[in-house]
């Protein structure tokens, strides 16, 4: 008895599991994103008085957009040591949010392969993945492994670029270098509402968000208040659409 072409196609095909280089291409898209806003932090960074041997070290440990910009911001400052890390660890609690949602999709690994995937996480490399997600249902270890590495090693050297010809701009802000965080997000948010198709849905949860955070901003710091609207305005969002 012959089998159709639909069974053909479960149970006679190798299952194709995506590659650390196919990771490495899925990346592209999101390189010049990571080499703009790492060129403008390296500028800042520098102007902020670090050397480039610092700034690629704070690039290599840290890793971390916003929390370079703040470092760079309150080193200008003349702010502790304390109070940067501090900072800087509530500014970047959204990560746990992130490895969260992406933790179900590896929970066949060791915990400390976990950890190596969750390391190099960002919200650029935690969009590409969920999208991917949400289209295979799974998401294999090597392909986000070449996602994470090919966005880690583009950031520093981005860094490090911006370092280098940084000593040849003394303000960023002329250039709007200082903007270039707020716009990458504001794109990335942009990009994923119109894959998601249901804009209604996320405006509301945005409008939500905007409401609690200047609430929560007003009794907290503004960090706690981002945390607060985040894990608020999600969680609703998340009842509405399953009430629906």
């Amino acid at each position: 008895m012959g089998l159709s072409n639909a069974q053909i196609n479960t149970t006679t095909l190798p299952k194709v599991e995506d590659t650390f280089l196919q990771g490495v291409k899925e990346c592209i898209p999101t390189l010049l994103g990571y080499l703009s806003i790492g060129f403008a932090a390296g500028v800042v960074e520098k102007t902020a008085g670090l050397s480039i041997l610092e700034i690629a070290l704070l690039s290599f440990i840290l890793y971390a957009g916003s929390g370079q910009f703040i470092a760079a911001g309150m080193i200008g400052a003349g702010s502790s040591a304390t109070a940067i890390i501090i900072t800087i660890f509530f500014v970047n609690l959204r990560h746990i949010l992130l490895s969260a949602a992406l933790s179900p999709y590896f929970r066949h690994l060791t915990p400390i392969k976990n950890m190596l995937v969750g390391a190099l996480l960002t919200d650029e490399t935690f969009g590409v993945a969920i999208n991917k997600a949400a289209k295979r249902k799974q998401i294999s270890e090597k392909w986000m492994h070449g996602l994470n590495i090919t966005a880690y090693l583009n950031w520093v050297a981005a860094n490090v670029a911006g370092a280098y010809f940084g000593q040849w701009i003394s303000d960023p802000e002329k250039f709007g270098l200082d903007f270039a965080l707020p716009a990458m997000f504001i794109g990335l948010l942009v990009l994923t509402m119109a894959s998601r198709g249901k804009v209604k849905l996320d405006i509301i949860v945005g409008i939500m968000a905007i409401i609690i955070g200047v609430g929560a901003s007003v009794m907290f710091s503004a960090s706690i208040g981002v945390i607060v609207a985040t894990i608020i305005a999600s969680t609703i969002g998340v009842v509405i659409e399953k009430w629906k």
